[in-house]
């Protein structure tokens, strides 16, 4: 289990941008996203496996589309529990606090490809423990 992409945005509701390594705060999110904040939903993850599945010939989706902080590989992340804690790199922790979500207006991927796989498959987390993380870190799952 592997991180294959980080992105961040300056606004909520954009495509995210990709970065190399990212700051994770605890109780937060990432350092300078548009989705972080003191709330349930700091984080949010998306297996690389569904984004290469969404993608078409006719339409190539990228890392950060959906507008996902962390793709993973090696994750189911749908049938992960609510209250499971996860490693990312050398120390930070994270914790599933919900999976999917409303949306409340279609956002751009929907209109380009008729779907979205966010609402279904996104999972998003609170931070626990803050630390650096880097596109290749191994994730670890480390219990309820």
């Amino acid at each position: 289990m592997k991180i294959v992409s980080i992105a961040v945005s300056d606004k909520r509701g954009t495509i995210k941008k990709c970065i190399e390594t990212a700051e994770l705060i605890e109780n937060h999110g990432i350092k300078d996203d548009a989705h972080a904040g003191d709330w349930h939903r700091q984080l949010s993850f998306l297996a690389s496996e569904s984004i290469e599945k969404a993608s078409s010939q006719d339409f190539k989706l990228n890392f950060g589309d959906f507008a996902e902080n962390i793709a993973t590989t090696g994750i189911d992340w749908k049938n992960q529990p609510i209250g499971q804690v996860f490693k990312l790199g050398e120390k930070a922790l994270v914790e599933i606090t919900q999976i999917g979500k409303e949306c409340h207006k279609k956002c751009t991927i929907y209109y380009r490809t008729g779907d979205c796989i966010m609402p279904k498959e996104g999972v998003f987390a609170k931070i626990l423990t803050g630390g650096i993380i880097k596109v290749g870190d191994d994730i670890a799952c480390v219990g309820k």
